[in-house]
């Protein structure tokens, strides 16, 4: 797999993702993370635009399989936080992570790309995602507290700082 920057041209199949990840998430016990049509497509613009929105595609065939969103610097959401972050220090933020497949070969790629940027990466999960609570825990990211959307629905967050 290799991970790139979105484009313009990628917007259809990066919101055909979302469709994918929206009906897994609802037969997986999890209805109400991506409801409303989350995450809406002037965001995912706004993202590209930014080159702060990466793809995920496959070697051979240059597939798209996933995406996420992805920058270093402070991120609102995680101002405050019902709990206690591990370290104040600069940080990656990981949102808006969709897979159209299996999540976990998906989501270890993601990691180590992120990891090459940064070793503090903060990422916040619906608490019924039980498959990214799952990933999260495996990879070494700890449970923080709870955060706040600006929608104010609650989310669990996840700290991890790698040390070699």
């Amino acid at each position: 797999m290799k991970i790139r920057l979105a484009e313009h041209k990628d917007f259809n199949k990066i919101m055909e993702i979302y469709k994918y990840a929206q009906n897994f998430m609802k037969e997986n016990g999890n209805p109400n993370q991506r409801k409303d049509n989350y995450p809406p497509k002037g965001l995912i613009e706004k993202d590209i635009k930014e080159n702060k929105f990466l793809k995920v595609v496959e070697d051979e065939s240059e597939e798209i399989v996933g995406v996420f969103y992805f920058r270093i610097g402070e991120d609102n959401t995680y101002k405050s936080i019902n709990g206690k972050w591990l370290d104040e220090s600069e940080y990656g933020v990981i949102h808006r992570i969709a897979s159209n497949g299996e999540m976990k070969n998906f989501f270890d790629n993601v990691l180590k790309y992120c990891l090459c940027t940064t070793n503090h990466i903060r990422i916040d999960t619906h608490k019924d995602n039980k498959i990214m609570l799952s990933l999260l825990e495996k990879n070494g990211f700890q449970r923080t507290g709870t955060i706040y959307c600006d929608s104010g629905e609650e989310r669990e967050a996840f700290e991890l700082i790698f040390k070699d």
